[in-house]
């Protein structure tokens, strides 16, 4: 079984504590608990209210997938406050941490989830705010709180 710690040998105390520790803990543990009946309050507790499901999912996840960055998050907030559209060039000098390339890219996101839209003028291309984007996240928020 290996000796005591007594024996001064530090391998030896290490294995002899590992066995000590190992015999503790291989007793088992139970404990019985009191079955009560389910009273009519409790009754409902478990029962999901809303449920979301297939379309409705997959809108919201495309919603949240959009928000779920904070660069894409600090765009919105300037397109919000901006209370119309902005240039790309006026996002790139908002956002001057990031490559022109990772803007370009985190707004292409933002329009494919459909929570900015963009139009072509020349060589720029400006952007606003979707206007479904408010009535997507109060729609979610209302699905939450039934």
């Amino acid at each position: 079984m290996g000796c005591a710690p007594s024996c001064g040998n530090i391998e030896s105390t290490i294995i002899y504590i590992d066995r000590h520790q190992f015999r503790h803990q291989i007793s088992p543990v139970t404990m019985r608990l009191p079955i009560t009946e389910e009273t009519p309050s409790q009754a409902g507790c478990c029962v999901p209210r809303a449920r979301l499901r297939g379309k409705a999912i997959e809108q919201f996840a495309s919603l949240f997938k959009g928000l779920a960055d904070e660069t894409r998050l600090e765009i919105l907030g300037l397109l919000a406050a901006a209370q119309g559209e902005l240039c790309a060039c006026e996002i790139e000098e908002h956002v001057k941490h990031l490559s022109q390339p990772t803007i370009s890219h985190h707004l292409k996101l933002l329009r494919e989830e459909g929570l900015v839209t963009a139009e072509r003028r020349g060589t720029w291309v400006y952007y606003t705010l979707d206007e479904s984007l408010l009535s997507r996240a109060k729609k979610f928020v209302e699905i939450i709180e039934k």
